[in-house]
């Protein structure tokens, strides 16, 4: 028994006759005679007491009248609230660290003049654990610094970003015009925590190198790294667009590495099974727009 026997039989019923609710259901009247049939087989009653060409309903049919009625209600109000899912509902977001302190908000604040009735819902952490969230489908959309590592998501670069070297003004590194990678052995480093796409950049790089370098610190909190190389705790590699103020300031100074290309992208990630809502291409379209400003 399917929901349409149910909407016929309520039409007949609130029509009086089969050839009226068929006109207003745009099907034949043997269609719909037939699936008034199926369903007086399909309970073993009687529904319509057919006297001299008009319909009466049965004690049953007035019995099964108000749940069908009750079903179709219910029914083409979920059809008009599925039509209407991408104006309403929650959109699940996970970004590294950066991004979520210097970009989301503005992305954010975007978002929800167009979205109004959409609620967001942050994870914010280092990339390794937003891929995971991502995989995991705790999340919908997942923003990192940085590609992904796992063959199931699909990955859209959406802004450039470049990380830089940073020191306290009085460094005696200050004096100089570049610093060789050899040099970054021999000063305190300062470093995020395992699994940061930043870290892992630099690594990557200094590995070309053949560098390696035990971080003196390591820290989920970039502005706890800033605020030590500000006070001359060690020296640090960090976002462009997390450090730049205090560089204009003259609070950090920055030199190139020889030879080290820092440059990187910011990625938009999903799972490549995700069926993705009009309301996630939206903000996806979003992030394209605002990182190139």
């Amino acid at each position: 028994m399917t929901i349409r026997h149910l909407k016929i039989f309520v039409a007949v019923c609130e029509e009086g006759s089969i050839t009226k609710a068929g006109q207003k259901l745009f099907m034949a009247q043997p269609t719909v005679s037939f699936a008034v049939s199926e369903l007086e087989k399909h309970y073993g009653v009687k529904l319509f007491d057919r006297l001299s060409k008009r319909l009466y309903l049965t004690d049953a049919g007035r019995k099964l009248l108000p749940y069908a009625q009750h079903i179709v209600l219910m029914f083409d109000e979920m059809e008009v609230e599925a039509q209407n899912l991408d104006s309403r509902g929650t959109l699940h977001i996970g970004t590294s660290i950066t991004i979520g302190n210097y970009l989301i908000p503005g992305l954010l604040k975007s978002f929800a003049k167009n979205r109004p009735g959409i609620a967001v819902k942050m994870q914010v952490d280092n990339s390794k654990k937003i891929e995971q969230s991502v995989l995991n489908n705790q999340i919908d959309l997942g923003l990192i610094e940085g590609v992904a590592h796992s063959s199931q998501l699909v990955s859209e670069a959406f802004r450039d970003d470049e990380l830089v070297l940073i020191f306290a003004p009085g460094h005696h590194w200050e004096t100089q015009i570049s610093v060789t990678p050899g040099q970054l052995k021999e000063e305190p480093f300062l470093m995020r925590e395992s699994g940061s796409g930043g870290r892992e950049i630099l690594e990557s790089a200094l590995l070309l190198h053949d560098i390696d370098i035990e971080p003196a610190w390591e820290s989920i909190s970039t502005q706890a790294i800033v605020q030590a190389v500000v006070n001359g705790l060690g020296v640090a590699v960090l976002p462009l667009m997390l450090v730049e103020p205090l560089l204009v300031q003259g609070s950090l100074i920055s030199r190139p590495i020889e030879g080290m290309s820092l440059k990187r992208k910011f990625f938009i990630i999903h799972h490549k099974n995700k069926y993705i809502t009009g309301i996630m291409r939206e903000f996806i379209s979003l992030c394209h727009v605002e990182g190139t400003d």
